[in-house]
Formats: structure tokens, sequence, C-alpha cells
């Protein structure tokens, strides 16, 4: 058998990238699987009168976990919108985006690239508020560039696109790389928006705070409601789940077709060898019955009978032994067809 049983170059990169990407797709799904029940299992906790003393009677004045669900009001000063009047909010970020197409060696097509220029972010201290205004129930927003899904509201954008002469065209085609153009971004928190805010409620002095949480748990200030924010963190798992399941599959195929090569290439060692075994008991009975001519001697080596019959061709030209010899992948002597199979001859 070819290469000695063994599975080819192509089979082992596979099964090992297959292996590999299940692996890193099922610790994604475990992080992203234990985040959404650690989300599922905060404490929601509702912006009133109670909230003070509540806090007061638990230990450490803190909630570890908790959702508040408020509206955005700055403590002090607010941001002004760069391009849009009357837009105030507590979160700026400016961001200046190129775009550009990319040629690709490997598949011939040019492919979109971006890449950020330039960006700022400006912020000033924001409470949460109850929606309806309870005077005197705030939540103090600690680090809010800490949170993992930041809810910002884009306000601004505008593409400006790329002018180019035709040297530069000629330029962009040689050096594989085509400017589009420059997106200029802005995007806000505004004041009064809706925001759910998940993290650690302490009680510091007579100020509540929400602040990023501890013990590996994730910081959310969403514009989702609590609902929404715990199907989306569900529905990542649903597609790192159908990732390990789709690679897992892979891995499992491609281990499948090496160990049936395998197990063919122990099968043929077993005929062979059977094969070989009958080829020295024919060579025996007939060294029993006497007689040192050769009557039909093998067109390899001329000393020993011929005691193969090739398929499909169909020759009987050699002995086993030349048969073993040949290199591979075999092929008859007399018609240079391969050599499917052997069969031993037997002269009565």
């Amino acid at each position: 058998m070819e290469n000695g049983g063994r599975p080819s170059l192509g089979q082992v990169i596979l099964l090992a990238s297959t292996s590999a990407a299940t692996a890193l797709f099922y610790s994604i799904y475990r992080h992203k699987c234990r985040t959404a029940q650690t989300l599922k299992g905060a404490q929601n906790i509702s912006l009133n009168d109670d909230l003070h003393s509540l806090l007061l009677d638990l230990p450490g004045r803190c909630v570890p976990y908790a959702v508040i669900e408020g509206v955005v009001k700055s403590v002090k000063d607010s941001l002004n919108s760069q391009f849009v009047e009357n837009c105030k909010g507590v979160i700026q970020r400016l961001s200046l985006k190129e775009h550009k197409m990319v040629w690709n060696r490997t598949t011939h097509l040019w492919n979109d690239h971006e890449k950020i220029i330039h960006q700022r972010t400006n912020t000033v201290l924001f409470d949460l508020v109850p929606e309806y205004g309870i005077a005197g129930v705030s939540v103090r927003i600690v680090k809010p560039l800490d949170a993992t899904e930041l809810g910002l509201e884009t306000v601004y954008e505008k593409f400006h696109p790329a002018v180019q002469s035709f040297t530069d065209v000629l330029g962009h085609y040689i050096t594989g790389e085509r400017p589009k153009g420059v997106q200029e971004t802005e995007e806000m928190l505004k004041i009064g928006a809706t925001v759910t805010g998940v993290g650690e409620l302490v009680l510091d002095s007579k100020i509540i705070k929400l602040q990023p949480p501890k013990a590996g748990m994730l910081y959310y200030l969403s514009n989702l409601d609590f609902e929404g924010l715990v199907k989306k963190q569900e529905s990542q798992v649903r597609l790192w789940r159908i990732l390990t399941v789709v690679f897992g599959v892979a891995t499992c195929v491609t281990l499948f077709f090496i160990l049936r090569r395998q197990y063919r290439h122990h099968r043929e060692k077993k005929r062979l060898r059977r094969l070989q075994r009958e080829f020295q008991e024919a060579k025996a009975r007939l060294e029993e019955e006497g007689g040192d001519e050769i009557r039909n001697p093998c067109v390899i080596c001329l000393s020993s009978e011929k005691s193969c019959v090739f398929l499909e061709c169909g020759h009987v030209c050699a002995c086993f032994s030349c048969y073993q010899a040949l290199p591979g992948p075999k092929q008859c002597p007399i018609c240079r067809n391969s050599i499917a199979r052997v069969v031993p001859l037997y002269n009565s």
C-alpha cells in the first residue's frame, strides 16, 4: 500500500487543523455559556427610594452582580456633538476609518479592508436615574469605557471618497492597494437615553455606584433591555456551539478515513503474508518432487519458477520474491499495467 499505510500530509494537516479549531471553538463556547448563565443569574434591582436602605443591610454594602435600568443624566457638564446641533451626551467617540481594496494573491480577488486611522473618546461623569424621575435616587457609573458592550448611538457618519488621478490608479494596481476613501463617524451616549447596566452595585459613602464586577464577570452598559441583552448572549452561545459541532464532525470524519486506511493496510499485509506462505509451500512441494531443471523460469531472476498470476492483466511471468522486489506502484514487467492484486499459481 502506498506510504506504508501512513496518513498523507494533507490528512495530517486537516486532522490537526480541525482538531485545533474544535478545541478553540469549544473553549469559546464554554466561556460564552458561562457568561450567559452568569448574566441570567444577575440580581435585578429597581431604582427606587428603598435602594439606599437595601444596600445598607447587605454585607459589604454591595450586590456583586446587579442589573440596573435607568435614564442617562450628566452630573455636571455634558458633551456637545461636533456635527449635530442640540445633541448632548456623556460619552463621545470620534473615529476616522480608512477604506481600501487589497489584492489577494491567493484568490486573485479584490477584498475590502478597513483600518482605523484615528479614534478619540471623551467622557464626563454621569448617573442612571429612574425613567419617571424620583428625586434623590441615582446610580453613578464608574469606568464606563471598561464595559464589554457600550451602547453608543451613531449620530453622524460621512464618507469622503478618495480622489485619484490616472497615475494613482496605475500605481494602485502595481502595489495591490486601491484607496476608496475615509469614513468619519461620531458616536455618543446621549443624555436621556435608556441604558441597562450590569455590574457590581456598591454604596460608597452616600453615593451608589455601578462599577466593573470582580471574579471575571463582564461589565455591560447596553442600550438593550435586560431580556434583549440575555437573548443576544444566548444567540452567541448557539453560534459557537454550531461551529464546535461542525468542526467536531469534520475531525471525526477525517479520523475515520485515516483509521479505515490503516485497517485496509493491515488487512493487505495479512493477505500478503498468507500469499507468501502459500508460495513457500508450493515451492517446497516442487523441491520435494525433485528435478534440477526449471521448467517455467521467472523472467526477472531466471532462477525460480513462475508462481504468480498478476491481475488484472493475467500474465504469469514472475516468482513471488521478484514480485515483492518490484518498485511501487507495482507494474507487470511484461505489459506495464498496474498490478491490482496477485494470486498464487499452482502447477500440477
